[in-house]
């Protein structure tokens, strides 16, 4: 793909995130959403394999049935409202409609089908794309309309895809995969506590976007794409490899790492509400997830050679560590000092 063209897809991301974060009248919403859904197709299917072409026409489908779904409940809340400001979203049926539609975008069960598949047929670097900024305008919409929500519907939505996303990432080889189950299941604790305290979940959404971003550019630097590759990566950068070791054990949520961060405050306000079985639940099924990255921190770190693999030694890296990886490693690991700050914030 040429310089050119890839400048021109990342501008029109970020016009599309900033228009749909920026407006309040749903037609401007839609606008921003579907140039999202136009620029980042080219980024999937640059590759021209056909794995790629189908994750991309994939994503235009889904995207384009969540988009058409949006402006059906923007219209069906205008027609019986009169309004159609993003704030103003009160009628039950319109709400249903936005939270199904938003829930599709974002890959939350039980629409989540497309989003392993899109994110194993696309590079590295558009996969990140897609686990993050792709992920904000349509949090950010739900983040509009949060009072208006059905409580039984999100919280139905998140223990399913909390328990899905761990569920799901047991049995996976493929790196991208395992990332995008992870993904499914964080979602569901963001998604959680949105009705109660949407400051948590933009909190957990930053925090994540953090830790994500940290994995995605160690696994681009070191070319692993699978199991079997994060096995024998050690050879190639041993600091690196420990750094994400460190930063999946912060995505598992165990402390002292930045990770424990989020589900702890999550699971504190949970209580507060008295849903205490609602966050014994998504406690309890995060272990789930515990056992994938448990899983990858072993391969990246504790197969270390000699070993009985067959695989040749990559010895060399063609892509060096930046300063912007080793930033985002060390927000990963060490902002759980900041968290009484934090407490006072929300």
């Amino acid at each position: 793909m040429s310089p050119h063209t890839t400048t021109l897809a990342a501008l029109s991301l970020t016009l599309g995130s900033t228009i749909t974060i920026s407006s309040n009248h749903w037609v401007m919403a839609w606008v921003g959403l579907e140039i999202n859904t136009l620029a980042i197709i080219p980024l999937i299917s640059k590759s021209h394999h056909p794995r790629s072409i189908e994750a991309a026409v994939k994503y235009f489908l889904v995207q384009a049935t969540a988009s058409a779904l949006l402006l059906f409940s923007s219209m069906t809340n205008a027609w019986l409202s009169g309004q159609w400001d993003t704030a103003q979203m009160t009628h039950p049926t319109s709400c249903l409609l936005l939270t199904t539609a938003m829930s599709i975008k974002l890959g939350l069960v039980p629409f989540h089908f497309w989003y392993p598949e899109v994110l194993q047929g696309t590079s590295l670097t558009t996969a990140l794309l897609l686990s993050t900024l792709m992920k904000l305008p349509p949090l950010t919409l739900l983040l509009m309309v949060h009072n208006s929500l059905n409580p039984t519907l999100l919280t139905t939505l998140a223990i399913s895809s909390t328990a899905l996303g761990g569920w799901m990432g047991l049995n996976q080889t493929q790196t991208r995969k395992i990332l995008a189950f992870s993904s499914i299941s964080h979602l569901g604790w963001m998604t959680v506590i949105i009705l109660y305290q949407p400051k948590l979940t933009l909190l957990a959404f930053f925090l994540y976007i953090v830790m994500t971003t940290t994995v995605f550019l160690t696994l681009n630097t070191t070319k692993t794409l699978n199991l079997a590759t994060m096995m024998i990566s050690w050879t190639k950068t041993p600091i690196l490899n420990t750094t994400l070791m460190l930063t999946l054990l912060s995505l598992a949520g165990l402390p002292p790492l930045t990770g424990f961060l989020p589900k702890l405050l999550i699971t504190q306000e949970l209580t507060k509400q008295e849903l205490t079985t609602t966050a014994t639940i998504i406690a309890l099924l995060s272990l789930l997830g515990l056992f994938f990255y448990l899983r990858l921190t072993y391969y990246s770190t504790i197969t270390t050679p000699p070993n009985t693999s067959t695989h040749v030694k990559q010895w060399h890296t063609h892509n060096p560590t930046g300063p912007l990886a080793a930033t985002l490693t060390a927000l990963s690991i060490t902002l759980l000092p900041l968290s009484p700050m934090i407490l006072t914030l929300t």
